[in-house]
């Protein structure tokens, strides 16, 4: 069973409720040693102040007992017969009253208001009794029961209340622990998604630097290097061509660049049609590799959609240009069951998608923004049968 204790748990409350009972104390034994002359006899006196001593120095240890339910009725039971030691040698009905109604209190604030509070209680009021009538004689016992149900009445209320208000207490300091360790929690919560935050920016930030300057400057790379191949061989013109070309991705390039800022400032709402188509015709125009696209996808897309849907194709034709060595390339677009999806294919030299070398971070930026919003990427590839990549996103 468990031993309700708040008077002894409650550290600042204990003080004040075992002060004032040694005051009390106190000052009835020295009232009894003042009013009655043979209480100073010094071996009557020094036993006496003895025992007093013992019994409040008992109080004050009560937690100890407290602490093993075991011990409580060895405490019981020293206290009252150091209580019935008192009461004989001073012979003093104020002894016998403050020694057992402090007794009183105390089995009420260890056990609280149950049986075994009110079998302790019981026992400290039989002793009180005992005490009076061999004082008083048992003609008195009516002014005992006059001083003692309103004593014992008085008692039970004021300890129950003082129970409840320290029970209060130590419930708002447990509340208060708990909003303490909840408010941690929640700092470092907030601490992991911060952190957690500023690593998505960077990887988003590191995909749209490659998925404009990146391709745009790989791309310019490309056609340069063609118009120099022209100018060695002689063939002007040709070159001159590509580097008019080269000024016009130049400045596609650029715009794109501006143009995410400007995303990233203020989302646009573009029509993803003709956006999607422009790629294609880039990417035509830029490496002269033909490309057919059928696209059949409803006209209001979410921006994210069409972004993520732009930025995957500019890395798959991309990759047409710097890898496939393709002479022929399609984009179909189609969508279907709230699910759009976009695949990519050429008939190049192909790949093995599970040895994708070092330093190709397009794939992996695809990947991403796949999984960002939700998709799936399927790439199919052999040596000498060309690449198809598959990519499903659910439309919002």
């Amino acid at each position: 069973m468990k031993i309700r204790t708040p008077i002894i748990n409650t550290e600042r409350e204990t003080r004040i409720f075992f002060w004032f009972m040694t005051l009390v104390l106190v000052a009835m034994s020295l009232w009894a040693i003042v009013a009655q002359p043979e209480m100073q006899q010094p071996w009557r006196l020094g036993i006496f102040v003895l025992l007093m001593s013992a019994h409040i120095l008992l109080h004050w240890i009560l937690r100890v007992f407290a602490e093993r339910p075991g011990w409580l009725i060895w405490y019981m039971l020293l206290q009252g017969g150091l209580a019935i030691a008192l009461v004989y040698l001073s012979k003093d009905i104020g002894i016998a009253f403050a020694v057992s109604m402090a007794l009183v209190g105390e089995a009420i604030g260890v056990y609280g208001i149950t049986r075994r509070g009110f079998l302790a209680m019981a026992y400290y009021l039989i002793l009180s009794l005992g005490f009076y009538i061999w004082v008083s004689g048992t003609t008195q016992v009516g002014w005992w029961l006059l001083g003692a149900l309103p004593m014992v009445i008085f008692v039970v209320i004021y300890v129950e209340m003082y129970t409840r208000q320290s029970n209060a207490n130590e419930r708002a300091q447990a509340l208060l622990n708990e909003l303490e360790a909840a408010n941690r929690q929640l700092t470092n919560y907030a601490e992991q998604v911060e952190d957690l935050t500023i690593a998505a920016e960077r990887q988003r930030m590191a995909r749209e630097l490659h998925d404009t300057l990146s391709q745009g400057l790989a791309g310019l790379i490309l056609q340069l290097e063609a118009a120099n191949a022209y100018l060695e061989s002689g063939r002007a013109e040709k070159a001159h061509q590509i580097i008019q070309n080269t000024m016009e991705r130049a400045r596609t390039t650029l715009a794109d660049a501006r143009r995410a800022i400007e995303d990233l400032r203020e989302p646009s709402t573009p029509d993803c049609k003709d956006i999607l188509q422009g790629e294609v015709a880039r990417f035509s125009a830029s490496t002269g590799i033909p490309c057919t696209l059928e696209i059949d996808i409803p006209q209001a897309l979410p921006a994210n959609l069409c972004d993520t849907m732009q930025r995957i194709l500019a890395e798959g034709l991309a990759n047409i240009a710097q890898h496939a060595r393709a002479a022929h390339s399609q984009v179909i677009v189609s969508a279907q069951n709230r699910t759009i999806q976009l695949e990519i294919r050429d008939d190049g030299q192909g790949f093995d998608p599970k040895t994708i070398p070092a330093g190709h971070y397009g794939l992996i930026g695809m990947r991403e923004r796949i999984e960002l919003a939700g998709g799936t990427m399927e790439i199919e590839s052999r040596s000498g049968q060309g690449t198809s990549i598959v990519v499903r996103m659910p439309i919002p």
